[in-house]
């Protein structure tokens, strides 16, 4: 069953295309991930099924309710937790979701309780009296988290949820998250950049310049690449891409620092490669492919230009001098 369906969805702002015709559905009780960079319509799409934007043309529906016909409807299924954190840093962390529960008409029976419930799932009841400004930002972002599950909404919305978290805290955010869905029966859908916690979706769209142009499980999406990805860093990466060009029929993708290519077979590839490249091999890296050779493949780039991580390295060559 579909609790989220989007047809022909389209979106523009003063002749500019941000969201350009796109189709999906969320199933209910899923944890669905939608993908892209910066820019690409992500928090457009999230904005319109959130009642926060109108559409410029197509339809999308949430628990049933049309969102542009429905908006009241709509906004009284869901939860939504934006990427800058909303909470008010002067009031305490059990003021802040007394106030939520305010806005929500809730009974002040069922107020007590289900901060009390809230609070003990995320392990911050002890802590109901102290001011938000005390928080770490993983404590904040849990305490905004539960705060859009206050009133039981059937859909919680995460608009890149760990954005300016530290590796470690965005981990221990993304299994608080997975065990809050099962435990509350709620569908969860988020957009991130960040390719590891698009790994723990049960299926992810990934968008790219307002189209989506790929959906998926993580592994069918993987399945999609054959063989192996191979990086390599090179003295003159340019030279070195018209090489691999001219010599080998495969796709291959520039990146910031280095090419990345697909192969049937990277240990057979290797050796040839230290053959037919005249530039000096810095590095060279192969590995299993993964959400980010996904990207590359589909688009011919990285999802952000900060992504460095390549997995295992089997040579590296150091510059001598």
């Amino acid at each position: 069953m579909s609790i989220i369906q989007v047809q022909n969805l389209v979106k523009k702002y003063n002749g500019i295309t941000a969201v350009n015709g796109i189709s999906f559905e969320v199933r209910q009780g899923e944890l669905f991930g939608f993908l892209g960079p910066n820019g690409a319509g992500k928090t457009t799409t999230i904005n319109i099924l959130c009642t926060l934007l109108s559409a410029t043309d197509g339809t999308a529906i949430v628990n049933g309710y049309d969102c542009k016909k429905k908006s009241s409807d709509v906004r009284a299924s869901i939860g939504l937790v934006f990427q800058e954190t909303t909470l008010d840093n002067d009031l305490t962390a059990y003021e802040n979701l007394k106030f939520h529960c305010y806005l929500y008409n809730m009974k002040r029976k069922e107020t007590e309780e289900r901060i009390k419930e809230v609070l003990q799932v995320v392990e911050l009841y002890d802590r109901k009296d102290d001011l938000v400004r005390r928080f770490s930002g993983g404590m904040k972002r849990r305490l905004e988290i539960v705060r859009g599950l206050l009133h039981r909404p059937k859909v919680l919305f995460l608009d890149e949820p760990t954005l300016g978290l530290d590796p470690q805290t965005r981990m221990n955010i993304w299994a608080f998250i997975d065990n809050l869905r099962r435990k509350e029966g709620i569908t969860v859908f988020m957009t991130t950049h960040y390719m590891d916690e698009a790994e723990v979706c049960s299926r992810i769209a990934i968008i790219d310049h307002g189209n989506i142009i790929a959906c998926g499980t993580p592994d069918e999406l993987k399945k999609k690449i054959r063989g192996d990805t191979v990086y390599i860093k090179t003295s003159d990466d340019a030279k070195a891409f018209d090489e691999i060009e001219r010599g080998f029929d495969i796709r291959a993708a520039r990146l910031k620092d280095g090419i990345a290519l697909n192969v049937e077979s990277g240990e057979k590839f290797i050796p040839k490669i230290f053959e037919a490249l005249t530039t000096e091999i810095l590095s060279i890296n192969l590995k299993k492919p993964t959400l980010d050779d996904v990207f590359i493949n589909l688009t011919g780039r990285e999802i952000r230009e900060d992504n460095n991580n390549k997995g295992s390295e089997l040579f590296r060559i150091r510059k001598r001098g």
